[in-house]
């Protein structure tokens, strides 16, 4: 909520947009996800979800984004900021890569 998508280093940037709980659950997070991209979070249960889908379109529509990497939490909780996300990259016209990274609750990489 706090990143101005006027914000110089997202642009040319590989986003990672985590679920805030996703490194507390993951212990390679920094190692294995978070390397060399530039890290939005945010909870898809507890915040306000329009106000995402308006932060990610401004980020995505004025800077040039390599990709986006989504990484959740294996609860359906977590499955809400999926449509966020993607209607932000379709209404852009961008081709932008999108990957999934999903984690379990016992804090393992599964997807």
């Amino acid at each position: 909520m706090l990143v101005p998508p006027s914000a110089t280093y997202l642009d040319n940037a590989d986003l990672l947009i985590a679920a805030d709980c996703v490194p507390f659950a993951y212990a390679d997070f920094h190692q294995d996800l978070l390397k060399d991209k530039i890290l939005l979070v945010g909870c898809p249960k507890l915040d306000n979800l329009e106000i995402y889908q308006q932060k990610i379109s401004q980020i995505v529509k004025q800077n040039t984004i390599k990709s986006i990497t989504y990484a959740h939490i294996e609860v359906p909780c977590c499955l809400g900021m999926m449509p966020v996300i993607n209607s932000a990259i379709s209404a852009s016209g961008k081709d932008i890569p999108f990957k999934e990274v999903v984690i379990s609750i016992k804090g393992e990489k599964i997807k």
